[in-house]
């Protein structure tokens, strides 16, 4: 699949590279053609493995360039977006889409630690089986533009589109504590495919009814005996 945008921006660049053809000579053009089929990889947007299960995975493609504990209580994971890398963004979890806020700023190169704070963002919070994880599409150098999809009140499934930064970006994804962070900085990761976090805290509650249960059994034994 390939994003409309890409198909758009690939006619108008082969319509004038067809012009310049026609109107100088055939190499001239050659630089748009090169230009357009670029548009048509950059704006691809290829099916994904939905992992199941208690786990979030990454909204976007990339290089996990920060690992970094923002509170006592939340963690953020920062994914740098290179030209060549897939610039469809994901839902990381499947729930309700509880608020978009847009926040103007700077350009700073997306791979810059304080492009977390300092640039042009768009924060979205997904609220969904008693959690809530914040991502923020945030623009770069290049990228200048953020399309997000959705709503507040929207439902969304974990993987599903949303959105796109388009030429070279950042997103920032931020856990609280029931998450248990699965990746590393300098991992590379798929959007919708790749497990970032899993949930602990539902582990814990299995684990302690386990217990629980085999509390109550011996002492059914014992009773028994």
């Amino acid at each position: 699949m390939i994003v409309a945008d890409g198909i758009y921006y690939a006619l108008g660049l082969t319509a004038g590279g067809l012009l310049v053809s026609c109107l100088a000579h055939p190499w001239f053009g050659l630089p748009l053609f090169i230009l357009a089929a670029f548009c048509l990889y950059f704006f691809r947007d290829p099916e994904r493995a939905i992992p199941a299960g208690r786990v979030a995975v990454s909204p976007a493609d990339g290089k996990v360039v920060a690992l970094k504990r923002e509170t006592a209580t939340e963690t953020r994971i920062s994914i740098f977006l290179n030209i060549f890398d897939v610039h469809v963004n994901r839902a990381p979890i499947a729930g309700t889409i509880a608020e978009v806020r847009y926040s103007k700023g700077q350009f700073h190169v997306a791979s810059r630690e304080e492009c977390s704070t300092e640039n042009e963002q768009n924060v979205v919070s997904v609220r969904g089986e008693g959690t809530c994880v914040v991502f923020k599409q945030i623009a770069g150098l290049i990228a200048r533009r953020i399309v997000f999809n959705k709503q507040p009140g929207d439902l969304v499934a974990k993987g599903e589109r949303v959105g796109l930064i388009k030429f070279g970006s950042r997103v920032d994804v931020l856990f609280g504590p029931e998450w248990e962070i699965v990746v590393q900085p300098g991992a590379r990761v798929l959007a919708g495919s790749s497990v970032i976090a899993r949930r602990c805290d539902f582990a814990g509650v299995d684990l302690a009814e386990a217990r629980e249960l085999v509390v109550e059994t011996r002492e059914l034994v014992h009773a028994q005996a």
